[in-house]
């Protein structure tokens, strides 16, 4: 019975280690060489890094504010498909806005990419975010 009990204690003990290590999710379409991952998945959760809605590519910023916030949900998406995950599966969301007047307006768009059941969420204004950006999001999801 002991033997049953240390080793059935060793499975879960392994079991646990195993869905608790850390897989880091560089999807392509992000530049490499960046000092931070844009995701990480711990078990079944993931962590997707700030995100602002500067274009992939170009690194510009949109001039239109709504565009900018489209843009950052779209690399947002990018992360959790990358990982298998999407916009159903955020748990927590935390949006930083240099200007909280832009807070209607970025609420118009957050609830396209969350129609129902939304994730909690927190909601900031700070003083400045990098570079031209007026919007940053995190997310966290889980399966």
């Amino acid at each position: 019975m002991t033997r049953m009990l240390a080793a059935a204690l060793l499975v879960a003990s392994l079991t646990m280690s195993a869905a608790a290590e850390k897989k880091i999710i560089y999807p392509t379409e992000f530049r490499e060489g960046m000092p931070f991952s844009p995701g990480v998945q711990v078990g079944d959760t993931l962590y997707c890094a700030g995100q602002t809605g500067s274009d992939l590519k170009t690194g510009e910023y949109p001039e239109d504010f709504e565009q900018e916030v489209h843009q950052t949900f779209k690399r947002i998406g990018i992360i959790l498909k990358a990982a298998g995950y999407d916009y159903s599966d955020a748990v927590d969301v935390k949006v930083y806005l240099t200007d909280i007047s832009t807070f209607r307006q970025m609420n118009s768009v957050y609830t396209q990419y969350f129609e129902k059941d939304r994730p909690a969420r927190t909601t900031v204004a700070v003083a400045s975010l990098v570079g031209k950006a007026r919007i940053e999001i995190t997310v966290t999801a889980r399966k």
